[in-house]
């Protein structure tokens, strides 16, 4: 005796070995023995055998019409083997049971399970519904095959044209146009991004760095709402002429020196700081634009400023101008250019010039400084300020050392071509600015502190940096407290830290009062959104670099920014250093990648290397190992 019984929502046959009151042991066709529930027992047979029953059964039931069998259904619940001897016309045999009961199994929609082997038809209004669903499933999947054939062939549905930033960046796998990208790129063996790229989808690279980024924190864009900024008292004019030291394309302003000779003989060092607190009080319009954006995003060739250009414009400390800032000055000794005192004034301040990084380091560097050259603008100011800095810094326990500096690298993009540029970190002109701004950061933060003042600081105990509203020491900076208050052009904290201060000299009460939760989700959101800023800004450093391999690789013909090479570029040999294991840093540019065939080296070995496939949207490149150089002469070679 066989029977027919159900497993894991399934049929299956086998031959009874032994028939107990409430199990069954059984035999299948393949030989396995196995225990199955007398419960689980639909129905016993005799004929045809047990190989053939089920195929028979199966092929039997495909004949079956689920329309004439849903008619002949009672409206009540039902036995399969009733509406066997309904449909068949007769009592039905084990395979027309078996038959009747694989066909009512198979049609959820139209039969609903009561229990074993029992049924009852879906209703009219019911079963009208499903199957409109289940049509419509079936055009959808219908359709995502569609889809997914067009993706193989690298063509893009013209349907997807309105979707490419959602596939690319926040794909909804509950949809047919993800499933469909997702089967295409199971069949190519390609991610999202190249096989859309391949489709004509991701025409730029760039763009596609840029738009992941834009659309994850910018989702309504870079533009401005009007601002209208706040009437603030009239300033007094301040008797000196200031001048700024920035980077050639730097238009956020925020920072200028004066130096003024005393009649006692001392030397009055002013550091003056834009000041659009004045014009954007707390939750004003201008506000609420900072508070959102929290500073100012940077990458190769652009930016996206924190404030609007008519904000910026109107605070930014541009030369041949009269505007409102944020002073300290601090009285120097003539001859020992020891500090004697600080004095803070909210004033306007003329601005006499914007001095620039590519004009004014060919002429104060430390070789002029050395032979006493002072045949330009300001020579004698800056050789003060010079001299003054080293002080400064010897007093914060952290003497010069020049050996140990590190390169910085200025990115210039131009017509589509990128051009690196390395400066010694350290250099005078960086020493004279960040050495005045740690000044005016940490004193201010001190008289905050000293006031009753909540602020925002930077410290670091531990070697751990973060926010926090409490003066702190940074110890890294050898300071007792240090604040963010330089740039509130640029960024949202300094602007937030700036209103506190000019409260305290005007002696008003403070635009956050202590424990103030405003004043805690800045600070949260600022050191998040700073993080992720960062993050971007290296990323598309990473980008840029890449793309200055390939224009190596290519020599002079130009590299578009949406080009990734499909065919093989002339080989590049470049030098770079191994930092740990296989991990390394070309010396030209600020580019790190792991080399996998690169023999084991100790750290700080130079060694040439091949550069092979360079991939523009995962931001990687291949390279494989040339030689190791053993001096300058090898490396020049």
């Amino acid at each position: 005796m066989n029977i027919l019984y159900e497993e894991d929502g399934s049929f299956k046959v086998g031959s009874i070995m032994a028939d107990n009151t409430t199990s069954l042991q059984v035999e299948s066709v393949s030989g396995k023995r196995s225990k199955v529930k007398a419960a689980n027992v639909m129905l016993r047979f005799t004929q045809p055998g047990l190989t053939e029953f089920l195929p028979q059964a199966e092929s039997l039931a495909e004949t079956i019409e689920v329309d004439f069998l849903w008619e002949c259904c009672p409206l009540d619940e039902f036995g399969s083997e009733q509406i066997a001897a309904e449909y068949f016309g007769h009592a039905p045999s084990p395979l027309e049971a078996a038959a009747a009961l694989i066909r009512l199994h198979s049609a959820p929609i139209y039969f609903h399970k009561k229990g074993k082997g029992h049924y009852r038809a879906a209703p009219p209004d019911v079963l009208k519904a499903a199957l409109a669903g289940a049509e419509k499933k079936r055009q959808q999947l219908a359709l995502q095959a569609r889809y997914a054939e067009q993706l193989t062939r690298f063509e893009l549905p013209d349907d997807f044209a309105d979707h490419i930033a959602t596939l690319l960046y926040k794909p909804d796998r509950n949809t047919f146009e993800v499933k469909a990208l997702e089967a295409a790129c199971a069949a190519t063996h390609l991610s999202a991004a190249h096989l859309l790229r391949r489709c004509g989808a991701v025409p730029s690279t760039h763009d596609y760095h840029l738009q992941k980024f834009l659309f994850e924190h910018f989702p309504g864009g870079t533009g401005f709402p009007s601002v209208e900024l706040s009437a603030w008292d009239e300033l007094p004019l301040a008797g000196v002429n200031a001048f700024s030291i920035d980077d050639a394309t730097t238009t956020e302003i925020d920072d200028a020196f004066s130096v003024e000779k005393l009649a006692n003989g001392n030397w009055r060092i002013g550091v003056h700081i834009a000041a659009p607190a004045l014009g954007m009080p707390r939750d004003s319009d201008g506000d609420l634009v900072a508070a959102q954006r929290l500073s100012t995003v940077y990458m190769p060739g652009q930016k996206i400023t924190m404030l609007p250009d008519s904000v910026v414009q109107a605070f930014t400390l541009c030369a041949d101008r009269i505007s409102p800032a944020l002073s300290m000055y601090n009285e120097v000794d003539g001859e020992t250019l020891e500090i004697l005192g600080h004095e803070s004034r909210v004033e306007r301040i003329h601005i006499a010039a914007n001095l620039r990084h590519d004009t004014l380091e060919p002429l104060f560097n430390e070789g002029t400084l050395a032979a006493g050259k002072l045949d330009y603008p300001y020579a004698h100011e800056l050789t003060l300020l010079w001299d003054l800095v080293q002080k400064l810094e010897a007093v914060r326990g952290k003497p010069s050392d020049n050996s140990t500096q590190q390169i910085d690298y200025n990115f210039h993009v131009e017509n589509d071509r990128i051009s690196i540029s390395q400066r010694r970190r350290g250099s005078p002109i960086d020493k004279v600015v960040s050495e005045l701004m740690i000044l005016v950061n940490s004193e201010w933060g001190k008289h905050l502190a000293e006031h009753g003042f909540v602020g925002i600081y930077r410290t670091q105990q531990g070697g751990k940096v973060k926010m926090s509203t409490v003066a702190a020491p940074h110890q890294g900076l050898g300071v007792a407290q240090y604040m963010w208050s330089s740039s509130p052009l640029r960024r949202y904290v300094d602007l937030v830290n700036q209103r506190q201060i000019i409260a305290m000299l005007r002696d008003s009460e403070p635009a956050y009062p202590k424990n103030d939760p405003a004043l805690y989700a800045a600070m949260r959101d600022f050191d998040t959104m700073y993080t992720i800023y960062g993050e971007f800004q290296r990323n598309m450093e990473r980008y840029w670099c890449l793309r200055w391999l390939l224009q190596e690789k290519g020599g002079q013909a130009n590299v578009p920014i949406g080009a990734i090479h499909e065919s093989p570029l002339p080989e590049l040999i470049v030098t770079a250093t191994v930092l740990r294991e296989n991990l390394v840093k070309l010396a030209d540019i600020p580019l790190t990648f792991r080399v996998p065939p690169l023999p084991e080296l100790p750290a700080n070995t130079r060694v040439q290397l091949a550069i092979g496939e360079i991939d523009l949207l995962d931001l990687n490149v291949q390279a494989r190992f040339v030689a190791t150089i053993d001096s300058e002469e090898e490396a020049a070679c």
